[in-house]
C-alpha cells in the first residue's frame, strides 16, 4: 500500500493507494476514531453500486458497523440541489447525527455531492472518500465539494476535508475504456503543471496505463495525488497557488455546461481545455512546443483535442462569464509557460479566448 499525507495541521489526512485495500476499511475507520457506534451513510451511484456497494457494506457489517445507503443516478446531472435534498432525507431517516460519517463511494460526481452533503448536513459531519475512478484521484483530494447550478458548474460548494482517502485500485477494473482515458487526462494535467519528467513518463507508458497495468497505474495515481497534496497543503482554500490545478478547466467547464453535462466526459472536456490553454500560451509568446507536446501527449491517450463542430461558441462564452474565474471584465486563466510549469494570469481578454474557441473547433 502506498501512502501520502495532505498536511493541513489538525485537518491533515492520509491518501491510501493499493490493490484491494477497501477490505481494510473497518481498520482505517477505527484508526480515525470512527467506531461501530457511529452511524454511517454510503453514497454511491447506479453504475458503481452494481459492483462495489454490497461488498463494501458487507465488510462494514461484518466489523459491526451499521451503514445506510443512498444511490443516485450516474452522471454529472446528479450534482444538483435536488439530489442533495434526497441524500439529506435518507440521512435523517437513518438517524444520522453530528457524530455520523458519510462515505463517498464513486467517482468525482459522487465525491463532490456526498462531500457537500457532509459539509452542510447539521453544519458539517465527517466524511470519507473511496474513489472508484481514475479521474477521482484529483477530485477526492483537497476538500473541494460542490453541486452545480444550471448556469454554472460547482458554484454551490464548500471546502470540507475528508478524514482519509482510500483508493482501491482493484475497483478501476470495472471502468469502461472511455472513463479510463478521461481519468488519465487529469493524471497528465498534474504533470503539465508541476513535473515535466512525469509528463514524459506518462507518454512513454500510455499503453500500460490504458490497460491498467497494476504497477503503472499505482505509480501514476501516487504521483498525481502527490502533486495535488503538495499544492493543497500550501494553499487549502485556493487563495493563490491552488488555482494552478485549474489548468484546462475554464474552457473545460464551459464545454460541459454547453452540452448540459451529458455529452463530454469531464476529463475529455479538460483535455480540450488544456489544448486551448496551450494555444493561449503560444499567443502570449511562450514556446510553441508547449502546444505541440500537450496535444501529442493527450492524443497518445486517445483523448479529444478539438471542440465538436456543433457546439455553440456564444453558449460556451456565456458559460465562462458565469465561472468563478471571471473577474472585473477579465478572465483568469492558468497558462502553461513550459511543460511542468504554469502561471496564473488575470488579464486575459475574452476576445482572445473566443478566437481560441473558434480555433479549437477546427483543430486536427
Amino acid at each position: 500500500m502506498r501512502r501520502l499525507q495532505v498536511d493541513l495541521g489538525e485537518r491533515s489526512y492520509p491518501i491510501l493507494i493499493g490493490e484491494g485495500i477497501s477490505r481494510q476499511l473497518p481498520q482505517f475507520l477505527n484508526e480515525h476514531r470512527i467506531l461501530p457506534k457511529h452511524k454511517l451513510l454510503i453514497v454511491s451511484d447506479e453504475n458503481v453500486a452494481k459492483y462495489h456497494l454490497q461488498p463494501l457494506a458487507d465488510v462494514l457489517r461484518e466489523a459491526g458497523y451499521a451503514a445506510a445507503t443512498h444511490v443516485v443516478p450516474a452522471g454529472e446531472r446528479s450534482k444538483s440541489l435536488e439530489q442533495l435534498e434526497q441524500i439529506v432525507t435518507t440521512a435523517l431517516e437513518a438517524g444520522l447525527d453530528r457524530n455520523s460519517v458519510i462515505i463517498a463511494l464513486g467517482g468525482g460526481v459522487v465525491g463532490d455531492l456526498a462531500g457537500f452533503a457532509a459539509a452542510s448536513y447539521m453544519r458539517g459531519v465527517r466524511f470519507v472518500q473511496i474513489p472508484t475512478t481514475i479521474l477521482a484521484h484529483d477530485s477526492s483530494v483537497g476538500g473541494k465539494v460542490a453541486v452545480n447550478h444550471p448556469l454554472a458548474k460547482n458554484i454551490i460548494g464548500a471546502f470540507h476535508q475528508p478524514e482519509f482517502v482510500c483508493f482501491d485500485t482493484a475497483m478501476l477494473r470495472t471502468l469502461p475504456e472511455r472513463e479510463i482515458r478521461a481519468g488519465l487526462s487529469e493524471v497528465v494535467k498534474h504533470g503539465l503543471i508541476w513535473d515535466a519528467s512525469f509528463v514524459d513518463w506518462c507518454e512513454a507508458n500510455a499503453e500500460k496505463l490504458l490497460s491498467l497495468d497494476p504497477e503503472a497505474i499505482a505509480y501514476a495515481l501516487h504521483e498525481g495525488c502527490r502533486v495535488k497534496a503538495i499544492v493543497v497543503s500550501q494553499d487549502e482554500r485556493e487563495s493563490g497557488l491552488r488555482a494552478i490545478l485549474n489548468l484546462g478547466h475554464t474552457i473545460g467547464h464551459a464545454l460541459e455546461n454547453a452540452a448540459s453535462y451529458h455529452e463530454l466526459e469531464h476529463g475529455e472536456a479538460i483535455a480540450i481545455g488544456m489544448v486551448g490553454s496551450a494555444k493561449l500560451a503560444v499567443r502570449l509568446g511562450y514556446d510553441p512546443s508547449i502546444y505541440t507536446v500537450t496535444k501529442r501527449v493527450l492524443k497518445a491517450f486517445g483523448l479529444p483535442v478539438r471542440i465538436p463542430a456543433h457546439y455553440d461558441v456564444d453558449r460556451i462564452m456565456s458559460a465562462m462569464m458565469h465561472d468563478k474565474k471571471f473577474k472585473e471584465g477579465k478572465m483568469v486563466f492558468v497558462v502553461p509557460v513550459a511543460i511542468g510549469k504554469v502561471e496564473i494570469r488575470n488579464d486575459i481578454e475574452a476576445a482572445w479566448i473566443r478566437d481560441i474557441i473558434e480555433e479549437l473547433k477546427r483543430e486536427e
